[in-house]
């Protein structure tokens, strides 16, 4: 069964921008996949994460997607980070560029999806 972590917040420090979970989810295991997915129901980007049986997605909800903007404008380093256990989510930037591109004016994710993602990275 796959796990889903969402992410809690989003704040750019010392050039990186730390995604910390909302639980304390077990990352040891996990390692980036550099690919994502849309949920459009839930107004997240998913990342996707492996570990040794299964994916894990961690999902990226509305209210951090302004900082995951200002880190990517600047293309700060994006961590998934607890306690001291940190990973870097490769891929992140290119991937979410990718998708912003697609759902842009795409009724296919729904209206509501697509008028969120366009109010904050696409304007």
């Amino acid at each position: 069964m796959r796990k889903k972590i969402s992410m809690l917040k989003a704040d750019i420090i010392n050039q990186e921008l730390l995604l910390t979970p909302e639980s304390d989810a077990d990352l040891s295991e996990l390692t980036p996949k550099g690919q994502m997915l849309v949920d459009s129901d839930g107004a997240s980007f998913i990342y996707i994460m492996e570990n040794k049986d299964d994916y894990t997605y961690i999902s990226l909800p509305e209210p951090i997607w302004a900082n995951i903007k200002a880190a990517m404008a600047d293309n700060i380093p994006a961590v998934l980070a607890q306690g001291d256990k940190k990973i870097e989510l490769e891929g992140l930037y290119e991937e979410l560029s990718y998708l912003i591109e697609n759902i842009k004016g795409n009724s296919n994710y729904g209206e509501d999806f697509v008028s969120k993602v366009e109010q904050v990275f696409l304007s």
